[in-house]
């Protein structure tokens, strides 16, 4: 790596995240770092430079086609990473995955596809193991708050001698922002592919991430907390009132964290079980009535994109690939997490993680930029793990401590 041109490659520069991750690398990005914006124009290219803060004047512009395998390979080669913005995955990445995983080089993205993660490990995990390659999924708003609110209940846990963790619940506790056609064209092309029968058990299976290439966990659903189930927030923790909604990226964040305990070779403990939900009131009566309206459109909107006339009319109300919420609504929104655990020694814990901006982009921008920065920037600190990984195994308290440094809450206590 010591021969790289670039510490990073943003790919995607000139989409609606792609953008907002150039800008914050330009404002934040220590002196030094050498960064270049990549995509298939080189005018549109220009552009976003052109519109960036000063430090960004001189960084270079690297032509590449998720449809031209020469010019990801040509990309690749050149840097420490690989930071991709360009989905959805399933239709953009294979080719993506595989140029940095020939050239050995380590990769971050914001996917929340399943299936595609899947594809991740059982095409390219040895490999990338064998090259020295890191390869981490999910690096924004999806999953980091999940993983490594997980991840620093274990670190206290351990430090505190109280056994490991046993039934733990990622809340959303508040959540302001806006949804973008990016995530409304992934969920496009999860709801086609869900009609293959082997797609639809991918997403069925609880433990889906959980194993190594051509594995299958067949561990029953009911093993596992329900990613739509209307819970009762004391039976997460005492301090919670009211009842818990789902929240609706569970069913993805949640097999990104059973992967992290995985490759952590059980770490979290094998009375570990793990499941996200929503917090939206504390009174009993009106939490319920909304929580349950939650599951319902929840419910019907996913069975409305799996239905392809019921499809076409949403593509015409919903946002397009490359739109997004105002800077208004960028700036103003914010997002609290909140993870709670009983442990095997019966001691309560929480952590959390706030941030100001909207999760969706701003504050995804912040966690996507940050973890390129600490595979680029702290190799010596990371762990010796390679393949295919998650925030919490490949970067964990590297990434802790850069998103403390650019104003992120990270927090742990023990609650009884």
């Amino acid at each position: 790596m010591s021969d790289r041109e670039f510490d990073v490659i943003v790919y995607g520069a000139t989409g609606f995240v792609g953008k907002l991750t150039a800008e914050y690398l330009a404002k934040h990005a220590p002196t030094g770092t050498r960064v270049a914006l990549a995509g298939r124009s080189e005018h549109k290219l220009a552009q976003v430079r052109f519109n960036l803060p000063a430090p960004a004047n001189e960084w270079p512009l690297v032509i590449a086609d998720s449809n031209s395998p020469a010019s990801l390979d040509a990309m690749a080669a050149r840097t420490r990473v690989v930071c991709t913005t360009v989905g959805p995955y399933l239709k953009y990445g294979e080719n993506v995955l595989a140029a940095t995983v020939n050239a050995g080089t380590d990769y971050v993205d914001l996917t929340g596809e399943v299936p595609f993660v899947r594809l991740s490990i059982d095409k390219f995990h040895d490999q990338a193991a064998s090259n020295g390659a890191r390869i981490v999924h999910s690096c924004g708003f999806d999953s980091v708050p999940s993983d490594i609110g997980a991840y620093l209940l274990h670190k206290k846990v351990t430090e505190d001698g109280e056994g490991t963790l046993g039934d733990t619940t990622m809340v959303v506790r508040s959540f302001r922002g806006g949804i973008s056609g990016g995530t409304i064209d992934s969920m496009r092309v999860i709801a086609k592919e869900a009609g293959d029968a082997n797609t639809r058990r991918t997403l069925l299976d609880p433990h889906a991430l959980s194993t190594e290439p051509g594995g299958y966990a067949g561990i029953k659903r009911s093993a596992e907390p329900s990613d739509m189930a209307i819970v009762s927030g004391s039976k997460v923790d005492p301090s919670l009132k009211g009842t818990l909604a789902p929240f609706f990226m569970a069913s993805y964040n949640t097999r990104i964290v059973r992967r992290s305990n995985a490759i952590l070779d059980g770490a979290y403990g094998k009375d570990f079980h793990y499941g996200e939900a929503m917090y939206v009131g504390g009174i009993p009566l009106v939490s319920t009535a909304i929580a349950a309206a939650v599951a319902a459109g929840t419910t019907a909107f996913l069975g409305a994109m799996s239905i392809g006339p019921v499809r076409s009319v949403l593509d015409r109300l919903l946002p397009k690939p490359g739109e997004g919420p105002t800077e208004k609504v960028r700036e103003t929104g914010h997002f609290t997490t909140e993870t709670y655990t009983t442990t095997t020694t019966g001691k309560r814990y929480r952590s959390r993680m706030v941030a100001k901006g909207d999760p969706g982009y701003k504050a995804t921008a912040v966690m996507l930029a940050e973890s390129a920065l600490s595979l680029a920037l702290h190799r010596d600190e990371l762990p010796p793990r390679t393949g295919v990984l998650t925030t919490a195994a490949a970067i964990g308290d590297v990434l802790i401590e850069r998103l403390r440094g650019a104003g992120f809450r990270l927090e742990t206590e023990r609650l009884s």
